[in-house]
């Protein structure tokens, strides 16, 4: 019986100090009192979505210089590296055998035209059938065809710069026996050079010919700017990027054709958007949703967000300019939660 007794005594105490700990709870969570958040007034402001992909530089023009016909190289005039102007010439091929085909037929040609000129005389006076005159002229004019076909093989013979522009290395040596597979070296422009790189497909629609673009490349603290000037006509499968190309005026030609780049694109740009900051945005698996601050009260709405930057995130429906949105505090806050402002951002 004493030990029942004993018994009853614990129990009591224990169930006395329970009671005590929830009371003491209750009275500290009571005094605890409204929750305090800081806040921040919606307003009108401008956002705009920044991206950097990267670039490669590229030559304004790049050709390979190869030889039209086969032959043997008789002379090199141009000097590795060096700058040549358009028309100028670079290479000539052996034409001995062509001039003299030519003088061939220019010896074939004058007897052609004595024949012919005989022709027509006599066509006047009925000695000859207007069918002796005209084979006369037709082989005249053959003449006259192979002549001018064979002057054009000779100019193959001569290999020209198409532009004004820097030589590359050559691969071949004087006396070689080229044909039209082989390249001799290769001109580029260089005072003037584009720049190449991609965007993801969601961009697509946001670049447009004459837009201006930034870049930077490796050991210059400089940027540089260029002009786009065309984009690729479809969206690359297996990236789903699209390639854009854009000019560089590089006037003091600093920029080495290959050199990678760090290409700056704003895009998006939105001067009358209403943005909310970043950690506002409550995710949620269906929504999006922030908090807004009410008489004391917090309002769950449902947002659809847009552009989003470092700090902000463009908000397009559900909050409004003069909106109160709660920016701490989150994580504790619920529908039935008591709250009072703390600093106002």
């Amino acid at each position: 019986m004493k030990k029942i007794s004993i018994l009853a005594v614990l129990l009591t105490a224990l169930i006395s100090c329970s009671e005590k700990k929830t009371t003491k709870k209750t009275t500290d969570s009571t005094k605890s009192g409204p929750l305090s958040v800081d806040v921040r007034v919606v307003v009108r402001d401008t956002v705009a979505e920044s991206i950097e992909v990267a670039g490669n530089i590229l030559p304004y023009e790049l050709t390979e210089i190869r030889p039209e016909i086969s032959g043997r190289v008789i002379s090199l005039n141009f000097k590795e590296g060096s700058t040549v102007q358009k028309s100028t010439l670079l290479v000539k091929l052996f034409d001995g055998d062509l001039q003299a085909q030519l003088k061939k037929l220019q010896v074939q040609q004058q007897i052609a035209e004595k024949t012919e000129e005989r022709q027509r005389e006599l066509l006047k006076i009925n000695g000859i059938s207007q069918q002796d005159y005209d084979l006369s002229l037709l082989q005249l004019n053959n003449i006259k065809a192979d002549i001018e076909l064979l002057k054009v093989n000779i100019s193959k013979t001569e290999i020209k710069a198409p532009y004004t522009g820097r030589i590359g290395l050559r691969n071949i040596s004087l006396g070689a026996f080229v044909t039209p597979s082989n390249i001799i070296t290769s001109i580029s422009q260089v005072d003037q050079k584009k720049i190449s790189f991609s965007i993801p497909e969601k961009y697509s629609n946001q670049i447009k010919s004459g837009m201006k673009v930034d870049f930077g490349i490796e050991g210059k603290e400089q940027d540089f700017t260029a002009t786009v000037l065309a984009s690729e006509s479809v969206i690359e499968a297996q990236t789903r990027n699209l390639k854009i190309l854009a000019t560089i005026n590089d006037g003091k030609n600093e920029l080495v054709p290959g050199t990678f780049a760090k290409v700056s694109l704003t895009l998006g740009e939105n001067t009358n958007a209403v943005s909310v900051p970043t950690q506002c945005i409550i995710p949620s698996a269906r929504s999006k949703q922030v908090v807004l601050y009410k008489n004391g009260e917090p309002v769950f709405v449902n947002v659809t967000t847009g552009i989003r930057s470092v700090d902000n995130v463009q908000v397009t429906d559900g909050v409004q300019p003069g909106d109160t949105v709660i920016v701490t505090g989150l994580l504790f806050i619920r529908k039935d939660s008591k709250l009072k402002l703390g600093k106002i951002q």
